[in-house]
């Protein structure tokens, strides 16, 4: 059983992480000024709504401006149409919702300002395939990318040869009108043009073989896709191209930033802290038991951090589908990990989504400790099973071991906080 305590001293860490990204602090600092024309706000993610919201109190002048975010995640605007859509695979609702956005940027003057609020999750929200394929297919797609396990930027790269709005594009139809683009980053290394694959912001380096990057990370493409991402302007537009003369970019909030706000208030309580890394990537149970492997080499053998510590990362792991069991990458981590330090006294581990959930279902992450699998078993389930199709939900579940406080209205990414004593 999970001591109270610490579970309790887990979730004022995580609660201090989605403080600090949260949309009216991070906005602070970053509203541009009111230009002489319009200024139209449009945005996409998980946290959308709530930037949106933030942005109508803090910005000094009229605005008009359509948001997309997903299903059960709105917040009430007054000037600005707040829109939801299904995530992580598109739906038409998405498509209309692009459609709305597009026709939001359209049209407008050199005195415009349009102001791009972007977040994660924003890539299925934005659903726009090119013209000659369907919804059908950039639904196929996008499954084809969530089970292969391969990062973040490798699947954005994917996403932005099959859209008309991602890799810049949109931000492109907004020409001749200055773009300033205000990014909530859920992208390990905070690569502005890899949130929500960069709808407003182009990217840099974007790889010439897209065909060899998806099988170098094993993407199951459908066989109408090699065309359709090698066809004429495909790839989206340069970093150079005139229609991006005089953009704004800034990411206004991070993982880094919050773990460092999760670490100040740890510290505030006499814990020795340390960051291990703000972008970990890889298959999610393989960085679960590395993450157990140094949780337990620290709680028995003082190394190679010397007890009592907090370790603290970020970034995002991802799960190569398998099975029929449900769990998103923090419960699938935190299973993986559970396994590492079982029999373990004196270490408890929490990873939860800062966005506040997990994948598909409705936990932003669980807590586990020494005694996980043990009580597992006791239940008469097998976790070795459980972790081998994924199914950490259950397994979390059936302990009242999940961490599920709803909708945080921000999204930095995965955070993970192991507390050894």
């Amino acid at each position: 059983m999970i001591a109270n305590a610490d579970k309790a001293l887990l979730i004022s860490l995580f609660d201090e992480a989605v403080r600090a990204a949260d949309p009216e602090t991070c906005l602070a600092g970053h509203i541009p000024a009111r230009p002489k024309g319009r200024t139209v706000v449009i945005g996409a993610g998980k946290g959308a709504a709530q930037l949106a919201q933030a942005f109508e109190k803090q910005f000094d002048g009229p605005l008009t401006g359509v948001v997309v975010t997903r299903y059960g995640y709105a917040a009430p605007c007054n000037r600005i149409e707040v829109l939801e859509a299904s995530h992580p695979v598109p739906d038409q609702a998405g498509i209309e919702a692009t459609k709305k956005i597009i026709e939001a940027v359209s049209g407008l003057g050199a005195d415009d300002l349009v102001v791009a609020l972007v977040c994660g999750g924003g890539s299925a929200l934005l659903a726009a395939p090119p013209d000659g394929y369907t919804l059908a297919q950039e639904q196929e797609l996008n499954r084809a990318l969530l089970a292969s396990g391969a990062p973040i930027t490798a699947m954005n790269a994917v996403r932005r040869r099959f859209s008309k709005v991602k890799g810049g594009r949109l931000g492109a139809l907004a020409a001749p009108a200055m773009v300033v683009s205000l990014i909530v980053s859920d992208i390990p290394g905070d690569i502005a043009a890899d949130v929500a694959s960069g709808p407003t912001v182009p990217a840099v380096g974007e790889p010439e073989d897209i065909l060899a990057l998806a099988d170098s990370f094993g993407i199951d493409l459908p066989e109408w896709a090699a065309a359709a991402l090698t066809a004429e302007g495909a790839a989206p537009p340069s970093v150079d191209a005139p229609e991006f003369d005089g953009h704004e970019t800034r990411v206004i909030a991070s993982a880094g930033q919050s773990l460092d706000a999760a670490a100040s208030l740890a510290r505030s309580k006499g814990l020795q802290v340390h960051i291990l890394s703000d972008a970990i990537e890889g298959e999610a149970r393989e960085v679960g038991r590395v993450l157990g492997a140094l949780a337990k080499e620290t709680a028995q053998k003082n190394r190679p951090w010397t007890k009592p510590a907090l370790l603290l990362s970020g970034g995002e792991t991802t799960v190569t589908l398998k099975g029929t069991g449900k769990g998103g990458p923090n419960t699938v981590l935190l299973l993986g990990l559970s396994g590492a330090i079982e029999g373990v006294d004196g270490v408890t581990a929490m990873s939860a989504d800062t966005d506040g959930i997990d994948g598909s279902e409705d936990n932003a992450g669980a807590f586990a400790d020494g005694t996980t699998w043990a009580r597992l078993r006791a239940l008469g389930h097998d976790p070795r099973m459980l972790l081998g199709r994924n199914d950490a939900y259950t397994a979390f579940d059936c302990l009242n071991d999940l961490h599920s406080p709803g909708p945080t209205g921000t999204n930095v990414n995965d955070f993970r906080a192991i507390m050894i004593r």
